[in-house]
């Protein structure tokens, strides 16, 4: 866990991370994770205000997550960490065991490979890059090793003159013992002495399987018997000195291998500076891996990060709750949310199990994501921003121990959000204001609203008040949104919009469920005449509003069919008068040829062969010629023409100035935030939510677009 990870937890409190489920978050990264150090500070993560701190994460896992999706050869993270070796190395006269030097290789051979992935991407991946800065480039390390070990792992033979001279000695020993024993097996079994498996082995000693009625006759060295006692084990008398001898020569290896590796860890100790930045790069790595594979597996990106407070997310997934449908094959609907400084507290309302805490909590656990330098589920063009602080007040929360109820919780909460709030504080409260008696508790609902608004904080508040949505409608930097519901099926449809408070539809849920018609009836009585009358109007504009919104998107998909059709009759019509002009062309062509032809039939019938007379086609001839000559004049007057043509396309063209239509100054005066425009090129209308120069955004019934001033025209 990092110092500003610890510093910064009093601005993220446990009660925030977990009413977010920010939790079960860690836990799916832990379950990434190679080794222990990575696993612990997942652990522990928590969302930081350190902001270079956090886009430096985020920079990281981008760019990892780059490298994976572009395929390329990464080396894969197979590694040990090396704490132990790490704590071994400074201290004089210390030996590294067997698979501690093995460890210490394999990290030397991981970050040799990942330097070289990184020495030719260093500007394409420059914080990752960095991670290797106190890392350099050797083979050292390995080849002591290597020097040391075979490729299974063991101590070669000829690591050291005296360790190939004992092994060499314990294979000799070892053969004279077989030899000695396999002579004496085949002796005893003339006997019948043996027992059914012949041999076994005892202390790591071959010896003999004899039947205790006979153990008096063998001369030997009695090692142990059996569990029911009818075998007795006993080494040869021709082996026991070659044994005791066999075993001196194992302490002699054992002795030399700790000799040997006590040279090899003098050797590797000088690289203790480079292995402990071994062990971090691996650890950090691994850490940054985890990351990326939780935003591979839920599809997550790195949104524009805005300096200024402003939230835009689009297509935006509760993580939990994708994971969760996509196991059951359910849908997830995606949702659209912004924020930004003239719209920064946003009411939700509308009825109970239609997404208004799903998408409250959307946003929060986002946030908090982006803060722990964590991908987000949604769609690359989403901006997002840091938060000083990311406070909540969702669900039934108690306190037992102090004896504290829901309400007297909620308002300590409130106590503190009222303390801590500022123009970075990002509020999430869930059904604010519950908990106590209605008209009392709303009434302190709206001056608590009023409080935080006019301390500049951002908030998403979901409600079914009326005073508060009627107060967000009021003043000038908030707004209200509502969870839609299918007015015809009476079922929500977990689609947020934003500019409209929403009905409860309270009685209509009422009535889907079971509710006679009667109950509901008589609670209409019992009711406000201005309350029922405002649920009311709330109902049929969101009828209207979903009616229209339908109307609006079979008028965009009637217009796209419009234009693709359209489309397709200028591609045709293009060819058809592509066709015709080759057509007329090769027409001309053989009308020419053709008139040629007659001509020259012509002139052929009026040649006279069979006359005397020695001028009797010297007219026709001068005719022909004549005709000849004017034939091929119109044919060098063609050519000309198309040279000219030609020299004259050579030359660089003048571009002709776009002069773009102007618009009326005054109607220019006109547009302004809140007027309906439309846009020029498709006749749709829409309306002005900012202006930005002469950049406009407009909103088109679902569609929110950026536009020139030039290209639209004031309607109201």
């Amino acid at each position: 866990m990092h110092l500003f990870d610890k510093l910064n937890t009093a601005h993220f409190d446990e009660q925030t991370i977990h009413d977010l489920e920010f939790t079960t978050i860690r836990e799916w990264l832990v379950e990434y994770a190679i080794g222990p150090t990575a696993k612990k500070r997942l652990e522990v993560l928590v969302p930081s205000n350190h902001f270079p701190s956090i886009e430096t994460d985020l920079r990281k896992v981008n760019e990892l997550l780059s490298i994976r999706n572009d395929g390329e050869s990464f080396p894969a993270l197979d590694f040990e960490e090396l704490t132990t070796e790490l704590r071994l190395l400074p201290i004089k006269n210390s030996v590294l065991t067997l698979e501690g030097c093995i460890r210490i290789a394999q990290a030397s051979e991981l970050v040799n490979a990942l330097l070289i992935f990184f020495d030719k991407r260093e500007k394409e991946y420059p914080v990752l890059s960095s991670l290797f800065a106190n890392a350099y480039f050797t083979k050292e390390i390995i080849e002591s090793v290597e020097k040391v070990f075979d490729k299974t792992g063991n101590i070669k033979d000829d690591a050291s003159k005296l360790l190939y001279e004992i092994r060499q000695s314990i294979k000799s020993v070892r053969i004279k013992i077989n030899r000695n024993f396999d002579k004496e097996v085949r002796r005893l079994a003339k006997e019948n002495v043996l027992g059914e498996t012949k041999e076994a082995f005892v202390n790591d000693r071959r010896v003999l399987t004899i039947l205790s009625s006979h153990k008096r006759k063998i001369s030997g060295s009695v090692v142990g018997s059996s569990k029911t006692g009818s075998l007795t084990f006993i080494e040869p008398q021709v082996n026991i000195a070659l044994s005791n001898e066999l075993e001196l020569l194992h302490d002699d290896e054992r002795k030399e291998i700790y000799r040997i590796l006590q040279v090899l860890t003098r050797e590797i100790a000088v690289f203790h500076p480079l292995i402990k930045a071994y062990q971090t790069i691996l650890t950090e790595i691994d850490f940054v891996n985890s990351k990326t594979r939780l935003a591979i597996e839920l599809q997550c990106v790195l949104p524009k990060i805005e300096s200024e407070t402003q939230i835009e997310l689009i297509d935006a997934f509760h993580p939990i709750l994708w994971k969760a449908n996509k196991i059951a094959g359910k849908k997830t609907h995606p949702q659209f949310i912004s924020l930004d400084k003239f719209s920064r507290m946003l009411v939700i309302s509308g009825p109970n199990a239609g997404g208004k805490s799903i998408t409250l909590k959307t946003i929060g656990l986002l946030q908090l994501m982006l803060q722990s330098g964590l991908l987000v589920p949604v769609n690359e063009n989403s901006k997002m921003c840091f938060f000083n602080q990311v406070l909540t007040d969702i669900g039934d929360n108690q306190s037992i121990e102090n004896e504290l109820s829901t309400y007297s919780y909620r308002l300590k909460r409130m106590k503190y959000f009222l303390e801590v709030s500022n123009k970075r504080t990002l509020l999430l409260l869930d059904e604010f204001g519950t908990g106590s008696d209605p008209d009392l508790g709303g009434a302190l609902a709206e001056v608590f609203f009023e409080e935080l608004y006019n301390r500049k904080s951002f908030g998403v508040i979901t409600t079914h008040y009326a005073n508060i949505k009627l107060k967000a409608d009021q003043l000038k930097n908030a707004i209200n949104g509502c969870m839609l519901f299918d007015t015809e099926t009476l079922e929500p449809l977990y689609k947020f919009s934003i500019g409209q408070p929403g009905s409860s539809f309270t009685f209509e849920v009422a009535q889907i469920n079971g509710i006679p018609i009667s109950f509901i009836e008589e609670a209409k009585t019992r009711l406000d005449d201005r309350k029922v009358s405002m649920d009311k109007l709330l109902n049929e504009l969101q009828k209207e509003k979903t009616y229209l919104e339908r109307l609006n998107k079979e008028h965009i998909e009637a217009q796209q069919l419009a234009l693709e059709a359209k489309e397709t009759y200028l591609e045709r019509k293009s060819r058809f008068e592509e066709k015709l002009k080759t057509q007329l062309e090769t027409t001309e062509r053989d009308n020419k040829y053709l008139n040629a032809g007659k001509k020259m039939l012509a002139y052929i019938a009026r040649y006279q062969t069979k006359t005397r007379k020695k001028d009797a086609n010297k007219s026709l001839i001068e005719e022909f010629t004549k005709y000849l000559a004017v034939e091929k004049s119109k044919i060098e007057d063609v050519k000309l023409v198309e040279k000219l043509k030609a020299e004259a396309n050579l030359k660089s063209p003048q571009k002709k100035k776009i002069i773009k239509p102007e618009l009326d100054p005054h109607q220019r005066h006109k547009i302004q935030i809140g007027s309906t425009v439309k846009l020029i090129s498709t006749k749709q209308n829409g309306t002005v939510e900012s202006i930005n120069g002469e950049i406009h955004t407009v909103i088109f019934g679902f569609l929110r677009m950026k536009v020139e001033r030039e290209k639209l025209m004031w309607v109201k």
